[in-house]
């Protein structure tokens, strides 16, 4: 019973200290408060903030660029120009049998040999 009248009275002293605290501008009120429970369980008060690190910077040296070498290779000497030959002298003979008076194609033996006559155009 003691504890109940004491929580009362604590009650009401509250009660009457506490006002409209915006009614009331520029005086200074005193409040007396109470804490009712056990430490604040929470894992900022336990342990520290985490600690950022800047990520590594990693310069990878570039290497450097191909190097190309060529090669001079002289142009070949341009061919000497071709000259055309002079022509060449009809050398197309036809043979001649005496003993049958015949060419060769139509007479294919000839007991004597064949004379080289040089062709002549039919008369016409």
């Amino acid at each position: 019973m003691k504890r109940l009248k004491l929580l009362s009275i604590l009650v009401l002293l509250a009660a009457a200290g506490s006002g409209n605290v915006w009614a009331d501008h520029g005086h200074t009120r005193i409040g007396v408060g109470m804490y009712f429970g056990g430490p604040p369980v929470s894992p900022w008060y336990y342990y520290p903030p985490p600690v950022y690190y800047p990520p590594r910077v990693v310069v990878v040296p570039a290497a450097p660029p191909p190097v190309y070498i060529e090669q001079y290779v002289a142009p070949a000497p341009p061919a000497p120009l071709a000259v055309a030959p002079a022509p060449a002298p009809q050398t197309n003979y036809w043979y001649y049998c005496r003993s049958s008076q015949a060419y060769y194609p139509y007479v294919k033996d000839c007991p004597e040999g064949w004379e080289q006559v040089l062709p002549q155009p039919s008369p016409r």
